[in-house]
């Protein structure tokens, strides 16, 4: 039989661990989805997909298992530990695992004290709004995941769609915000370029080999020539529209060089003239000659009578 294991051993064995946790980068390198809290869970009534949650996001239902947010356990087998509600001699499950639940994540917490005093200040759905739609866990049934990028915060409507319009700089070239050299260092969470000089501020000590820090905003900033960084663009011009109801007629043929008439954003507009136009004119003109022959006549006939003597 194997020997059983001391409290100086699992004491030694829990901080090699802790050692190599932190060799490894910590929480900060752990991806948001392996987190329980951040986990996907199927409703019992409703047989729905949506993130782990102490209530069912479409019809507010309980689960049978509730799986703790901060551990991932459904079932508590310790007979004597560190449990805040004592149960010796038997394992709890369901409602009877539960202990709070997180303001921060909407997930079940289990009655371990571990759990309770540390999930609270180490939930990493703290600040969890999406950088998109503006919404928390609480307003949609979705996960949440960090931008590649950017690093922000995003709910899964808005994943696929943010990451791929994220490398695009708010400048109309590559050229430094500073000066009007190529900008060798880029910021994806400011979206501006930096040449080598101006990306390091005075008074300030580099280390080494390090990456360099963004001088706005102090994002870790990477090479332009690493990303497929791509400029901001503009889509002038008008859509092509019914020009019946208008009285300028726009052309979709662009005259960039504005040789004649009158041109906005490049698009050349001239007077439009309908049928119907025509038509008044034509009658509005004949209405005008019959109005001069009648005002000649009785001039005529004044002058006669101005020469009659009686």
């Amino acid at each position: 039989m194997p020997k059983k294991k001391t409290g100086a051993r699992k004491k030694a064995e829990k901080m090699r661990a802790r050692q190599r946790e932190i060799q490894a980068g910590g929480l900060e390198k752990k991806s948001l989805v392996d987190f329980p809290c951040n986990a996907l869970m199927t409703c019992d009534r409703c047989q729905r997909i949506q993130k782990n949650r102490a209530f069912c996001y479409f019809c507010d239902y309980i689960q049978k298992l509730p799986m703790c947010g901060h551990c991932g356990k459904t079932k508590c087998q310790q007979k004597s530990g560190d449990c805040i509600i004592k149960h010796p001699n038997q394992f709890t499950t369901g409602m009877n695992l539960v202990g709070a639940i997180c303001d921060h994540c909407e997930a079940w917490i289990c009655h371990g004290k571990k759990c309770l005093e540390v999930h609270g200040c180490a939930c990493p759905l703290i600040d969890n709004t999406c950088c998109e739609c503006k919404r928390t866990v609480w307003e949609h049934g979705g996960r949440m995941f960090r931008c590649s990028f950017c690093d922000y915060f995003i709910c899964e409507d808005d994943q696929m769609e943010h990451q791929a319009s994220c490398q695009v700089l708010e400048s109309e070239d590559y050229k430094c915000g500073s000066c009007n050299r190529l900008g060798q260092y880029s910021c994806l969470r400011c979206k501006i370029c930096f040449c080598d000089e101006h990306v390091r501020r005075k008074g300030v000590k580099y280390e080494r080999n390090a990456a360099m820090k963004c001088p706005k905003c102090s994002f870790e900033m990477k090479e332009t020539k690493d990303l497929s960084m791509s400029t901001r663009k503009y889509d002038f011009g008008r859509q092509g529209v019914d020009t019946d109801n208008y009285d300028y007629q726009v052309y979709e043929t662009h005259d960039f060089n504005g040789g004649g008439g009158f041109t906005f954003g490049g698009v050349k507009a001239e007077r439009y003239v309908s049928d119907e136009d025509d038509d008044d004119d034509c009658e509005y003109s004949s209405d005008d000659d019959d109005d001069d022959d009648q005002s000649g006549s009785d001039s005529e006939i004044k002058t006669n009578l101005s020469k009659l003597s009686v």
